[in-house]
């Protein structure tokens, strides 16, 4: 809906050419560099450093050897644009992954939520500044907002006054003292705690993930169903090929690429899977592009996408699993990288759980969760009779949308992906 500029590596005056980057902006949940869309000299600057600009906003113009303005458009998307004799004007564009239905409200000032740029941010984690402590400055940015400037007052004043009674609170992780003063919010429960407490502010990342999943609950008939697959093949094969493939492709292959690969099989056959619904419209998704749960340092949660992936060996999905887990976990997704999922996988036995029951990432209608891989002994089948053995064992969930997936397709659906990583073939080549 919105990005903060957060650096002008650019000034009026300045030489320009096409795709050089002018500067950095972040969203919701990832920085960005916005380069250049034109060759020639930067005109005009329209807003500053930390100023937070709506979506579809001109944010520069650049004059070009023609005389023709342009101005700067974000990488993440098409631009839209509009052309006369005179000049070419493209706006700020952003694909949002996703949207409720409802109309959103512009944001009111002071409705007890405000917004802080990623540099404000730095600057009071750095300086032990709390989130409770943050919402008393003053802000002489637009709609109120906290600039680098207000923040840096403040310290400097903060450095000359007595210092006040304080209590301790964590937030984001780390222990900060701010002013026992109280809150000027209004919460679903009266402020008031008893015994030994910790009050930890959400971050805005936070606010933002717990809305979403709120608001998939109240969208969607949610309903779990589980399964439990022999995944020895697979992870034998997998033992005897890793140094190999890492050799020769330069990659660590996981498990991850390879449940994305009986995935995509199973969502070919069950297309209804990789759909979405659109009031009591259902529609289904020729593109395969299947998101991939990724936890981020700090706890919070992100979802990249790996595009057109049933276009892709198992060589590619390696590639783009590693490559987008890893630009989650250093920040450099770019905000294309979350959008257009189709059909999400989370796995839940990284950290240990054996099942899970997953929220639904709207708008999509199913969402899969993989549980740690356990050996155990079973029983298994042969041409000789049944026998006890020790097998590699998984149990898999799909939570799926009710209003459209029945409990026949989806228990059909999740044990074909059963079946698929059951049957993996042990002696196929890389």
């Amino acid at each position: 809906m919105e990005a903060t500029i957060l650096k002008w590596l650019k000034k009026p005056g300045d030489k320009v050419e096409q795709d050089e980057t002018v500067l950095e902006i972040a969203t919701d949940k990832v920085d960005s560099e916005v380069p250049s869309s034109a060759d020639g000299i930067i005109a005009e600057i329209l807003f500053q450093e930390n100023d937070v600009v709506p979506i579809g906003k001109v944010i520069a113009r650049i004059n070009t050897e023609t005389e023709a303005t342009h101005t700067i458009n974000t990488p993440v998307s098409d631009v839209l644009s509009k052309k006369t004799d005179h000049y070419e004007e493209a706006n700020l564009v952003e694909e949002i992954p996703y949207q409720p239905s409802q109309k959103m409200a512009a944001p009111a000032i002071n409705n007890g939520i405000r917004f802080y740029s990623p540099l404000v941010l730095n600057i009071a984690s750095s300086e032990g500044i709390s989130m409770s402590e943050l919402e008393h400055i003053d802000g002489t940015g637009q709609d109120g907002r906290v600039s680098k400037k207000d923040i840096m007052t403040y310290l400097e004043n903060r450095k000359h006054q007595p210092q006040q009674k304080h209590v301790e609170t964590r937030v984001d992780t780390a222990v900060h003292e701010v002013p026992a003063a109280p809150e000027k919010r209004e919460y679903a429960t009266p402020v008031t705690f008893t015994g030994n407490v910790e009050i930890i502010e959400m971050d805005r990342m936070r606010k933002m993930i717990a809305k979403h999943m709120v608001d998939s609950k109240n969208i969607s008939a949610h309903v779990t169903s589980f399964a439990e697959c022999d995944v020895t093949n697979l992870v034998l094969w997998r033992e005897k090929v890793k140094k190999e493939f890492e050799k020769r492709e330069g990659e660590k292959i996981t498990f991850t690429p390879l449940f994305i690969e009986g995935i995509i099989k199973c969502i070919k056959r069950y297309p209804l899977l990789n759909s979405s619904v659109d009031v009591d419209r259902i529609i289904v998704k020729k593109d395969i592009n299947i998101g991939m749960a990724t936890a981020l340092p700090n706890g919070n949660l992100i979802v990249p996408v790996i595009k057109n992936a049933d276009q892709l060996n198992l060589t590619g999905l390696t590639k783009q699993v590693n490559g987008l887990a890893n630009a989650a976990r250093t920040g450099k997704l770019k905000p294309d990288d979350t959008a257009g999922g189709t059909f999400t996988l989370t796995n839940v036995g990284t950290f240990g759980s054996i099942m899970g029951t997953p929220i639904i990432n709207q708008p999509q209608v199913a969402i899969m969760a993989v549980g740690a891989i356990k050996k155990r002994p079973v029983v298994i089948e042969t041409e000789q009779g049944d026998s006890i053995a020790i097998r590699h064992m998984m149990y898999i969930s799909l939570s799926y949308d009710h209003r459209i997936i029945d409990g026949a397709l989806g228990s059909t659906f999740l044990n074909a992906v059963a079946k698929e990583f059951e049957n993996f073939d042990g002696k196929r080549s890389i």
